[in-house]
């Protein structure tokens, strides 16, 4: 059996995400020996090999990251690092980050593959989805890099593969409908259960939801309707329309006016318990109205 080439492989966002992620890819090379895991980043700390014939350790990661005291690479200088690599390179975007979104042309014209879940990538403005896909690998541009979202939408269920190929295909999309959410079902199955009983407190019921994963790295993206919101932009575009941004899709947010610009995740969720009672009553007047959260 022929050997295959090498894949080098480059982690940005070690998080909850991340670190699901690398014990997958780890399980994955005992398959696949040639994928190769040669940086592992985060916003403060930085692993790299210092030559692509090492390999970062699965085993000790997470102790080396946390120890590192190699810098911090910024996007353009990942780019730089991964194309001296002797071969195939696909950077892994565990973050929600715009920033590192924004470089993704930058890495596709550089035969960079990328694979993420971001989906400010792709339902941002319509000059960076058009980038993207320009820089992309396509018959005409046989030099770029490919690229997968496909948990950007559906929690990695088969639905941008589907899509996409109907469309590709000739078909015609007429309508899309679903639970667009889990987030937001998840919460308010919690919060106001269809079996009458009480549920729990609005603010508990997010820090719950946070700690399992269910949210955003910062609640606010889902209860702000924008998760929502960037997925049908996702598909809408994907379906063929030219969308600009999330603004044409009107959500609720269910954000506290005072919490919208509190300086982080952790002080939002430290706060929201102050505004338990706004959501009480949420709750009260739809049950008054025979509906539901």
């Amino acid at each position: 059996m022929t050997s295959l080439e090498k894949v080098y492989i480059a982690v940005i966002g070690a998080g909850g995400v991340g670190s699901v992620f690398l014990s997958q890819l780890a399980q994955l090379t005992t398959r696949y020996p040639h994928l190769s895991l040669c940086l592992v980043s985060r916003s403060t700390k930085c692993l790299f090999v210092s030559s692509f014939a090492q390999s970062l350790s699965f085993d000790t990661w997470p102790h080396d990251l946390a120890t590192s005291s190699q810098p911090v690479l910024s996007s353009p200088e990942i780019i730089e690092y991964l194309s001296n690599a002797p071969g195939k390179c696909v950077l892994v975007d565990n973050t929600s980050s715009q920033a590192v979104a924004d470089s993704y042309p930058a890495f596709l014209q550089r035969g960079i593959s990328v694979v993420t879940p971001n989906k400010k990538a792709f339902s941002g403005s319509w000059a960076l989805w058009s980038d993207i896909f320009s820089a992309a690998y396509s018959p005409s541009k046989p030099t770029g890099g490919l690229v997968y979202h496909e948990s950007s939408v559906g929690a990695g269920l088969p639905v941008i593969s589907t899509l996409k190929e109907l469309v590709e295909t000739g078909d015609v999309v007429h309508h899309i409908e679903g639970v667009f959410s889990g987030t937001m079902s998840f919460l308010f199955n919690s919060f106001a259960p269809s079996d009458g009983s009480k549920g729990g407190k609005w603010s508990e019921e997010v820090k719950k939801a946070k700690s399992m994963g269910f949210t955003e790295p910062d609640p606010r993206d889902d209860l702000n309707g924008l998760d929502v919101a960037r997925k049908l932009v996702i598909l809408a575009r994907l379906a063929g329309l030219k969308v600009e941004s999330t603004s044409a899709f009107p959500v609720q947010s269910l954000i506290p006016k005072e919490l919208e610009n509190v300086s982080s995740g952790e002080e939002f969720l430290s706060r929201l318990g102050d505004f338990d009672d706004e959501m009480e009553k949420v709750k009260a007047d739809a049950e008054k109205a025979g509906q539901v959260v």
